[in-house]
Order: C-alpha cells, then sequence, then structure tokens
C-alpha cells in the first residue's frame, strides 16, 4: 500500500510539474505576445505622428511659397527685401501658433542661399556642394518633404517658387525635432533621434553632440538620466525584434530614412511602467495625433497643382482658414493681414469666397 502511495505522489509530482511548466510557458508566451502588440501599437502611433509632422509642414510650404512679396523680391533679386519678409513670417507664426522652432530658408535656382529667416550674413552661399538631396530636386524640381541631414538633422520642406512657369528659386520650411520630442514626452514616450555618423561630414553643429549606440543623438532635449539605462541594452536583440522589455521599461526601435528613402539612422523611443499601464488599460491616454498617412502627404502635394477655390492664391486661402482655428487673443494681427489682403479683392470675387466657404461648411457638417 506504501509503495502504492509513493508511485501516485510520485505521477502526481511530475504532473504538477508538467502543469507548472506549461504554465510558465504560456504566461511567458502570452507576455511576450501582449509586449509585442502593445509595440506595434505604439510603432504605429509613432508613425502617424511623424506622417502628422511631414503633412503639417508641407501644407505649411505650400502656402508660403505663394507669397507675393516673396516672389517679387526673388524677381528684383533683392535679398535684404527677403530677409525682412522671411523674418516677418516667422515672427508673426512664433506668437500666433504652436511652430516655435520654425526656420525660413530662400534658393536661388542655382542653390545658392537667397536669404534666411535666422541669419542675414549667408546671403550667396552656396549649398549644391554638401547637399545631395539638391540634385534630385535640380531633376524633378518637385516639393519633397522629409528628416533631412545638414548642418544639424532636421524636418525640412523644400517647394519651388514659381511665377507662371519660371522657377524663381526654392522654400525651404524647417523644424527642429526637440518640439516633436515633447510632444511624445508629453504622452510618456521618451525619444532619442540617432542620426549615423557617416553624416558628421558635413554636419558641422552636430560634431560635439552625445552619442548612443554609436550613433549621434539628434536631439538636444533627450532625457540625460535615462541614457545610462539604456546603455546596458543589448542592441542586438532590440535591432533584431525592434522591441525590447527591460527593467520594466519598453525600448523600441524604428529606422529612420530621409526625404529620398535613404536610411540615415533610427529612432529609439522608450516607456517606464507607467506609460505602458497607461497606452494597455486605458485607450485614453493613446498618442492622439492625427491621423495623417503618406496619402495625406500625396495630397498636400496635388494642391500645388489645382486652383484655390475663389482665392487668389494658396497663401490666401490657408491664412483665412487659420484663424477660426486660433485663440481670440491671438487672431489681431493676422485679422489685419487678412483684412488687407481681402481689400484687394473685387466684390464679385468677395462673394465667391462667402459663398465656398459656406458650401465648405455644410459639407463637412454631413454625418454619413
Amino acid at each position: 500500500m506504501k509503495k502504492y502511495d509513493k508511485t501516485i505522489l510520485i505521477v502526481m509530482f511530475f504532473l504538477l510539474l508538467i502543469l507548472l511548466s506549461s504554465s510558465l510557458f504560456f504566461f511567458n508566451r502570452s507576455q511576450n505576445d501582449r509586449v509585442a502588440e502593445l509595440s506595434d501599437t505604439i510603432i504605429h502611433e509613432f508613425r502617424s505622428a511623424l506622417s502628422s509632422e511631414m503633412a503639417e509642414l508641407l501644407s505649411f510650404s505650400l502656402a508660403l511659397a505663394e507669397n507675393g512679396d516673396l516672389k517679387d523680391a526673388l524677381k528684383k533679386d533683392d535679398e535684404t527685401e527677403g530677409y525682412i519678409i522671411l523674418r516677418n513670417i516667422i515672427e508673426r507664426f512664433k506668437k500666433h501658433t504652436h511652430m516655435k522652432s520654425l526656420r525660413l530658408q530662400v534658393l536661388t535656382p542655382d542653390f545658392f542661399i537667397f536669404a534666411r529667416s535666422w541669419d542675414e550674413g549667408f546671403s550667396g552661399m552656396p549649398l549644391w556642394w554638401f547637399r545631395e538631396d539638391l540634385e534630385t530636386l535640380k531633376n524633378n524640381k518637385q516639393p519633397k518633404v522629409g528628416m533631412e541631414t545638414g548642418r544639424l538633422l532636421t524636418f525640412k520642406s523644400t517647394i519651388p517658387i514659381r511665377s507662371q512657369k519660371t522657377l524663381l528659386g526654392y522654400l525651404e520650411v524647417i523644424r527642429l525635432i526637440d518640439e516633436f520630442s515633447v510632444k511624445l514626452r508629453s504622452r510618456g514616450i521618451e525619444l532619442y533621434a540617432l542620426m549615423d555618423e557617416v553624416y558628421l561630414e558635413h554636419a558641422s553643429l552636430m560634431r560635439d553632440f552625445p552619442r548612443l549606440f554609436g550613433k549621434v543623438i539628434a536631439n538636444q532635449n533627450y532625457n540625460i538620466s535615462l541614457k545610462r539605462h539604456i546603455e546596458k541594452v543589448d542592441t542586438h536583440k532590440l535591432f533584431e525584434k525592434q522591441f525590447l522589455l527591460k527593467d520594466e521599461r519598453l525600448f523600441l526601435w524604428e529606422p529612420m530614412y530621409n526625404g529620398e528613402g535613404d536610411k540615415i539612422g533610427g529612432y529609439l523611443l522608450v516607456l517606464s511602467k507607467e506609460s505602458l499601464n497607461n497606452f494597455e488599460t486605458d485607450s485614453r491616454n493613446l498618442l492622439r495625433f492625427r491621423q495623417f498617412s503618406q496619402e495625406d502627404i500625396k495630397r498636400a502635394l496635388e494642391l500645388k497643382g489645382q486652383n484655390y477655390g475663389s482665392f487668389k492664391s494658396g497663401y490666401d486661402r490657408d491664412l483665412v482658414g487659420l484663424l477660426p482655428k486660433l485663440h481670440e487673443e491671438d487672431k489681431r494681427e493676422l485679422e489685419q493681414e487678412a483684412r488687407e489682403i481681402l481689400n484687394l479683392y473685387e466684390k464679385n470675387e468677395l462673394i465667391d469666397v462667402i459663398l465656398d466657404n459656406k458650401h465648405q461648411e455644410k459639407k463637412r457638417g454631413v454625418v454619413q
């Protein structure tokens, strides 16, 4: 009887061991699947946010490229006037919008600097000798937007400026990555924008920037205290799987491409345990970026070849369209500019503008 009991106990022990091992296996697998699914969600939202930044920059550039005063300055080859126009535009938008790190630059058709919003002393300096992306622009003369290398790594949109069919030059609208980093941080994500060191040949302003994973940290507002934890991460596993859970932090890796589609580095995203719980347990804490896609960017490019409804230019249309989106105290200066623009319209043209706007409002109000 004792021998029989002993055999039962041994069998039960092994059954419990198998059950425990199976439970641990399925628990680990379930946890890995959960982390993988959560990682996919966050990366999807990050890509949408990145596309949103590009689309916003491109739309803004397309509108500014239609500025009549800027075109006149190019026609007259008046670099000082060009600088004043760009500086005034920047001051207005820094005051009335969230675009605080915005920079504007105008190039001649042969890629010499015509004017910059942040410095008047570089007019006439050639850019073609270190800006490889300009060669493609020279051949197809089409608008482009992307994360671009230069003296700094920045979001950059480059738009041809034309008068009828004549190419007058190119407008470049530039934004630092730091503002994008702040947006992500407010949602619980720490960003490290890492550029490959090979681009330091021309990125003269980044040569003293700190390194991570053998790459250059491009955003200067990165989390310094978190950097020492990141340096312990197994980069081989991270680059292979694109995500890694370590010390209750989630590390995500997303390749970085420029406007030409060339890989120039990567984005490292880091989320704490608290941020992960927020993402997983409450959908209201998910990223709430506008869901721009590559199709949105394509449509923005297509607008370049369309008319402007009842407006005389895309700049007029976008300026008037921007006003309802601003707080009351921020409208005054831009309202004055809108009045000056609309004062140049004939009575019938103003009627058309009003009717078109009413039509758009009704169209947006339809429930499908």
